[in-house]
């Protein structure tokens, strides 16, 4: 296998924004792939069947909490959402890189629109390593959780602030984030985004760990979750690598 990898030439994408209508049909396939029920479903991720139906049929946009808890449930990669990869088809549990060189072209680079004003752009990384990449753009009053709650998820998040600022709920404390500063957490810990500015907050975020400790997880019991947070998978998930095609 080459050692270098140009996104144009691996795989069939433009790029751009994901079509509302598309990611709810693959959100849909994913489902279907899992023998859940629209109802079954919805229940688990604590949203109403009408709200999830809206989603699948392309008529809504899911907030960032509601895109992780489904991803989460279905198993499926961020790749899958995006339409750079199956829906259906187990993470490999070795992170090698498949390639020493990316080049992902700005016309290529697949974007996520989500409710309330969150922009997901996937950053190049190396296929098959435990990393993602992500460039987060927050609107002004955009939120991680449109109803306010608290997520966590497996992984280590490293954040470099670009413009903007943002606010960081972690558990009871809260912290500004500005333009300059950096700042690293365990995901596990519960958490939420809110823009308070009146410009956009625009960060790089990186997110170290989360398949190995996914691996790990999987051999102990989950231990049960406060109803108002929030168990996902990470936030870069719905933008996962073009690794794994």
């Amino acid at each position: 296998m080459s050692s270098k990898l140009v996104l144009s030439q691996a795989f069939p994408t433009t790029g751009g924004s994901v079509d509302q209508v598309e990611l709810g049909s693959r959100l849909r396939a994913a489902r279907e792939e899992k023998n859940l029920t629209l109802r079954s479903l919805a229940s688990k991720i604590d949203v109403s069947s009408s709200l999830l139906s809206q989603i699948e049929n392309g008529k809504t946009k899911p907030s960032v909490d509601t895109l992780y808890a489904l991803v989460r449930q279905l198993e499926i990669s961020i790749d899958a959402v995006l339409g750079l990869a199956a829906v259906s088809g187990p993470e490999t549990e070795e992170f090698r890189p498949q390639a020493t060189f990316v080049l992902q072209s700005a016309e290529e680079a697949p974007v996520l629109e989500m409710e309330n004003g969150v922009r997901w752009e996937r950053l190049a990384v190396l296929p098959g390593l435990d990393i993602e990449a992500l460039r987060v753009t927050y609107q002004p009053g955009a939120a991680s959780s449109i109803e306010g709650r608290l997520m966590r998820h497996l992984g280590y998040e490293h954040i470099a602030m670009i413009s903007g600022e943002l606010s960081l709920r972690i558990e009871f404390e809260e912290y500004p984030i500005r333009a300059g500063d950096t700042l690293a957490f365990d995901s596990q810990r519960p958490h939420m985004f809110l823009n308070p500015g009146s410009v956009p907050a625009i960060g790089i975020w990186y997110v170290f760990g989360r398949k190995a400790l996914n691996n790990a997880a999987s051999h102990y019991p989950e231990q049960p979750v406060d109803k108002h947070v929030e168990r996902l998978n990470t936030a870069v998930d719905v933008l996962q690598s073009f690794r794994e095609s």
